[in-house]
């Protein structure tokens, strides 16, 4: 026989203002910690030391390492995804969307590169963590911001453009001063990247992303292929 119902219904969990703000304490460490180790190098008590809280605290909180790993890249990736909903959105114009969109992309690459880096060692890894988001959320929210693109073109406001593979050239572009970083502070002499670069980063990227509503503004459209004249087949007869 089921069991019967309870005669109470159960109180719902609230989170309370201290464990929220614990909570991300803990994930705002274990981002620096498990992007500098990965999960397999990483250890729940440096991750408490960097924290300034007890071990005790973090089981607390996150029973396993690997719950505290996957909690680490759901609230990076929900960061992440948020600037996206802002500007990307039809009571934008394009302008407007793409300049605030990849303002903030590029602020995010300087205030917490561990967490873009932290999501590109998971994807070289194969991603068994984040494997669910891409095919799921991180597909729908693409989706959401093809709506907005598609919008944009029939109002004529941009040319013609592949949504999807240009925000794969967005993530690219911003995301690489966050996971180039070494590389590019090599190439300008520089120990690490200084605020002067993100901004020529930041005005260089929306030059270039521009160029979809500037093409809608001058009237501009992509090049048709010449039809190539063919000649007429021959007949041949069968051997």
């Amino acid at each position: 026989m089921p069991a019967s119902a309870p005669s109470h219904p159960p109180r719902k969990k609230r989170t309370t203002v201290p464990r929220r703000n614990n909570t991300r304490q803990i994930l705002d460490a274990a981002e620096k910690v498990f992007a500098a180790h990965g999960l397999s190098g990483a250890r729940v008590s440096d991750i408490a030391e960097a924290c300034n809280l007890p071990k005790a605290n973090i089981h607390y909180y996150f029973r396993t390492k690997e719950d505290l790993y996957r909690a680490t890249l759901q609230q990076l990736l929900e960061d992440w995804l948020s600037d996206a909903d802002r500007w990307l959105s039809a009571d934008c114009t394009p302008q407007e969307g793409l300049n605030g969109f990849i303002r903030a992309k590029m602020e995010f690459s300087r205030l917490r590169p561990e967490a873009s880096r932290l999501f590109a060692h998971e994807l070289l890894s194969g991603g068994p963590y984040v494997r669910d988001f891409c095919a799921d959320t991180l597909r729908k929210h693409v989706e959401a911001r093809v709506e907005v693109f598609s919008q944009w073109q029939a109002q004529g406001l941009i040319g013609p453009i592949d949504p999807v593979h240009f925000l794969f050239c967005l993530w690219a572009m911003t995301q690489a001063y966050a996971d180039m970083q070494v590389q590019m502070a090599a190439v300008l002499g520089k120990p690490q990247l200084e605020a002067c670069d993100y901004d020529a980063g930041t005005r260089t990227i929306t030059q270039l992303a521009s160029s979809i509503y500037q093409a809608a503004q001058t009237g501009a459209t992509p090049p048709r292929k010449t039809p190539s004249r063919r000649k007429s087949p021959r007949t041949t007869t069968g051997s």
